[in-house]
């Protein structure tokens, strides 16, 4: 079988497609993990308000119902298309600028640069539609009519009454400090795995659906291993009312003062339950959109 010429414009479609997929899988999670981050510390003598995942899974299903869990969705829904388009497009471009020619095999050290850049290119799209997409996450009001924000539009121009176009970016240092170590680690543990589970003689096109969806999974274990605690600084971080911090080292001492070190690891059960398979589910689209697009249109 000769290999498909590498494309950026199939880069940028297959990702969002994996972004899709991923969002779709993962959102129920990704809303619980948001809820245990940024619970408030319990009065002395009093529960906290959710005693752990499964807890807050069961209150937010007995309150809100089951599309409780999917609440903020439409925010990452619409801009997650593009995030992850560009997010693989990063990738591809960060591999092909390091590479001689097409087909130069790059280092693992090679392959996490060229994931760390794509951090950089998503967090100018990705820090606003986290901001809002947290903010109508942590709403709880049974009637819709209570809500501060009616969904994520409303949502955007309030911010933007609020404080203008600050307000909307809050949380976009917070959300590259997570997102390039963390998106450099995905890339690469991906690679490493697709490399380690090809079978000998095979091409990685050739790998099979469970192999695909494994080493998708695991990347995504890999990457939030890394991005767990800024992601908790960030959560706190655009969820406060304006003027509770003066900056992300400021959320960092209030929280390691407050709470603890182990604080900044708050959600991690539902991260993890979530990260296999949302990001398994991602990279499928991804590898099957790519198969699409290399038998469809070839010289794309």
């Amino acid at each position: 079988m000769s290999k498909a010429k590498p494309s950026v414009a199939k880069d940028f479609i297959a990702g969002g497609s994996g972004g899709v997929c991923l969002t779709v899988a993962g959102h129920p999670l990704d809303t619980v993990k948001v809820r245990l981050q940024t619970m408030p510390k319990p009065e002395p003598g009093q529960a906290p308000m959710f005693k752990g995942t499964f807890d807050c899974l069961a209150k937010t299903i007995r309150k809100e119902g089951f599309f409780g869990l999917y609440k903020g969705m439409a925010a990452p829904i619409t801009g997650v298309a593009p995030i992850f388009a560009v997010c693989f497009l990063g990738f591809g471009i960060g591999k092909r600028i390091q590479q001689k020619h097409d087909d130069e095999e790059l280092t693992y050290f090679q392959l996490f640069k060229a994931g760390m850049l794509a951090g950089v290119f998503t967090t100018v799209i990705m820090a606003p539609g986290e901001r809002i997409k947290c903010l109508l996450q942590i709403q709880q009001e049974a009637n819709v009519h209570d809500r501060k924000y009616k969904g994520p539009v409303d949502c955007a121009k309030k911010l933007y009454k609020e404080g203008g176009i600050r307000s909307i970016y809050r949380g976009s240092v917070a959300t590259l400090l997570r997102d390039v170590p963390a998106s450099g680690m995905y890339f690469t543990s991906y690679e490493w795995l697709q490399h380690v589970l090809t079978p000998a003689g095979h091409d990685r096109s050739e790998m099979s659906i469970g192999r695909t969806l494994f080493a998708g999974g695991m990347a995504g274990i890999f990457n939030w291993s890394v991005a767990i605690p800024a992601d908790v600084l960030k959560s706190r971080l655009q969820t406060a009312p304006h003027g509770t911090y003066n900056g992300l080292r400021d959320v960092l001492s209030h929280i390691i003062k407050e709470e603890g070190v182990t604080s900044l690891y708050k959600g991690f059960t539902p991260i993890m339950l979530r990260a296999f398979p949302a990001n398994a589910a991602c990279f499928l689209g991804y590898e099957a959109t790519m198969k699409f697009l290399n038998w469809a249109a070839p010289g794309l």
